[in-house]
């Protein structure tokens, strides 16, 4: 079992910038294809990024954020830059324990795990 624990979350003005954790707990996940969800309210949860041996974005974070990983600390980073008020959500991180193609990737159901969300608000 992985228990994935998210941080980093908060306030920031348009503009500015956040960087999300997404630690692993439990057993390595290194390995794992891990992505990121986000949830805004009174909408449908939907698919940020995602990195395995590459990163993956969708079309409306791409050129704003970076997926990276630190594998000696178990844990994946989003770095979201220029963010906008349209960017205000609860951010999950989710990791798949098998074999995942990007295509998939962007799917809740590819995901074994989940963690409990951090949200982050853009607003002046």
């Amino acid at each position: 079992q992985v228990q994935l624990v998210e941080s980093g979350g908060g306030l920031v003005q348009p503009g500015g910038s956040l960087r999300l954790s997404c630690a692993a707990a439990g057993r390595p996940y290194r390995n794992y294809f891990v992505g990121w969800f986000r949830q805004a309210h009174g909408k449908e949860r939907e698919f940020v990024a995602a990195i395995s041996w590459n990163t993956y974005y969708a079309d409306s974070v791409k050129g704003r954020f970076t997926l990276s990983r630190d594998s000696a600390k178990d844990t994946v980073y989003l770095q979201m830059d220029s963010l906008k008020p349209e960017d205000t959500a609860l951010y999950y991180c989710a990791a798949a324990g098998r074999t995942v193609s990007p295509s998939a990737g962007t799917f809740e159901r590819s995901y074994d795990f989940w963690g409990q969300g951090t949200q982050v608000t853009v607003s002046s």
